[in-house]
């Protein structure tokens, strides 16, 4: 598996456990983080690492 395609897949991953965890976990209640915040950053981190992906695969190709 190429690097590019690695962090597409590492991304998409990260995006789509975040998203969850963004939507539907507002009334959880944990006594260090709050979980709607750590989704909203793996959603961010997921998307920083697939857009990072593309850009290898659009370099690689070039």
């Amino acid at each position: 598996m190429s690097k590019a395609r690695g962090n597409l897949v590492e991304g998409a991953v990260t995006f789509l456990i975040g998203l969850p965890l963004w939507l539907f976990t507002e009334n959880v209640e944990v006594p260090v983080v709050t979980l709607t915040k750590v989704g909203l950053v793996m959603m961010c981190v997921g998307g920083a690492l697939g857009v990072t992906g593309l850009w290898q695969a659009a370099r690689a190709r070039g």
